[in-house]
């Protein structure tokens, strides 16, 4: 318990330390491939959210999801590419295979679904190759390029919000 609060304070300082420095790169490009990353541990619906992208044109070969989850039980089968606090060291180096893949590769869009500040998902975030990144108004506004004052739970608002602007700008 000790040591996960002591992680989370280091994590903390480390991304606000480097989101200092940080800027968001611009493209031009079209959104040809989405990345995600999911907070298990607030929002199990990823299922919806998916299909939800899908309904919009995407095909699934150009989705690519990474979850995290805050426990991991045992005998637990995920899906997914996961990850959890113990994938990340207190000095934010990425230890787990599947989480350095997704993070560089360079997406054209990553979807940061989650609204609950946590520090192993911004460093995570912050750290991903990707393009354009969008996500909800309550994470560190330094991370994204898009942000969308929505609930988790209101997937298809998200998704038509998404897609609303991403015409705007000329990405779809």
């Amino acid at each position: 318990m000790f040591s996960k609060i002591f992680k989370e304070f280091f994590l903390k300082k480390i991304v606000n330390k480097r989101l200092l420095s940080y800027r968001l790169n611009d493209s031009d490009d079209k959104i040809e491939t989405i990345g995600i990353i999911v907070d298990e541990t607030y929002f199990t619906n990823k299922d919806k959210l998916i299909s939800a992208l899908l309904k919009k044109g995407f095909n699934k070969e150009q989705l690519t999801i990474l979850v995290f989850k805050e426990k991991v039980k045992a005998k637990e089968v995920i899906e997914e590419p996961f990850f959890s606090l113990k994938n990340i060291t207190i000095s934010g180096k990425i230890n787990k295979t599947e989480v350095e893949g997704f993070v560089g590769k360079k997406f054209d869009l990553l979807i940061n679904y989650y609204d609950e500040p946590k520090a192993v998902l911004n460093m995570v975030a912050k750290k991903s190759a990707a393009n354009f990144k969008v996500g909800f108004s309550d994470i560190d506004k330094r991370i994204n390029h898009l942000i969308i004052a929505s609930d988790v739970d209101a997937i298809d608002e998200f998704v038509e919000e998404l897609f609303k602007y991403l015409k705007i700008l000329n990405k779809i």
